[in-house]
């Protein structure tokens, strides 16, 4: 004799259903999140590869940062000035480093060739700063032997020897380069990562506006 089969009853398909929707709306945003996690960890592995050519260039300046714009100009002929510049030589410009895994605006931050905005190269137009560098140019202002292009060095040296200055006695405070947009919206932490003087790379927990303003307090304090 034929067994009857026994097949799901319609309660049971809908409890099913149900269960595998509430597994997947648990899955779902752990598995994002796992994936944020990730790119946040590629982001710091990338300051951190980025900190190598800082430190290549500032063994052989005396120890001094580099001076740059915050970022590069984006022009029909590609990415101009900025860091990736200033590194050349000591780090290639097209180093897969420069891109956060996070970042996917290909008509803004990434028109410039880099995810990342150079704090250093920020608050040199802080006020104290200039201030201070207008001070040390009072020699050369009037000195018709000296042509543009060395005044130029010379104030771009003493922005560069200022803001190195306010970095070392903010070591572990202060960021060198960061994230230029929040990309790493994880839970209730910082959205961004940044890169230290003493080459770690972590959450940053300093905003640009703080960063300024200790460098207005720091250079009128020197």
């Amino acid at each position: 004799m034929r067994r009857p089969r026994h097949a799901f009853t319609l309660v049971e398909m809908i409890v099913t259903i149900g269960v595998i929707a509430a597994l997947m709306g648990v899955l779902i945003p752990t598995i994002k999140n796992v994936q944020a996690e990730a790119r946040s960890v590629a982001c710091q592995n990338n300051l951190r590869q980025i900190f190598v050519g800082i430190d290549a260039y500032r063994a052989g300046q005396r120890d001094i940062l580099p001076m740059c714009e915050f970022l590069p100009v984006a022009t029909d002929n590609g990415p101009q000035g900025g860091l990736p510049e200033t590194l050349k030589g000591y780090l290639d410009k097209d180093c897969d480093c420069w891109r956060c895994q996070a970042d996917f605006d290909e008509e803004g931050s990434l028109t410039t060739g880099t995810s990342y905005t150079y704090l250093v190269g920020l608050i040199r137009y802080t006020p104290q700063i200039q201030i201070a560098v207008q001070q040390a140019m009072i020699p050369y202002v009037f000195d018709v032997g000296m042509s543009q292009k060395m005044k130029d060095k010379l104030r771009l040296d003493a922005e560069a020897k200022l803001v190195t200055v306010f970095y070392q006695s903010n070591p572990e405070k202060f960021a060198l380069l960061a994230d230029s947009q929040d990309r790493h919206p994880i839970g209730d932490r910082p959205p961004r990562n940044g890169l230290y003087l003493d080459g770690s790379a972590r959450i940053m927990e300093v905003d640009e506006e703080d960063v300024e303003e200790a460098a207005d307090e720091g250079t009128a304090t020197d």
